[in-house]
């Protein structure tokens, strides 16, 4: 629970930040990308949570069959 009040208001504030450079552009460049590393930080925190995880799971691949040969192990 405590995880979804965070990336809810991390999405919150993501979403007001956006809506303020529509607003109000920035005068130049460097204040635009000043403003854009808070914004990713907190859409990274809203779309992946606390802990860095995804929202989506990743499926696990099987590891390879072990190829049968005659030859000699390790040479």
């Amino acid at each position: 629970m405590n995880a979804f009040i965070l990336r809810l208001v991390c999405g919150l504030l993501f979403t007001g930040m956006v809506l303020g450079v529509a607003t109000h552009p920035p005068k130049d460049l460097t204040q635009g990308l000043g403003m854009m590393l808070p914004a990713t930080m907190l859409l990274g925190v809203a779309l992946k949570g606390p802990k860095g995880r995804s929202l989506l799971q990743k499926k696990r691949v099987p590891p390879p069959p072990p190829v049968s040969g005659g030859g000699t192990p390790g040479v």
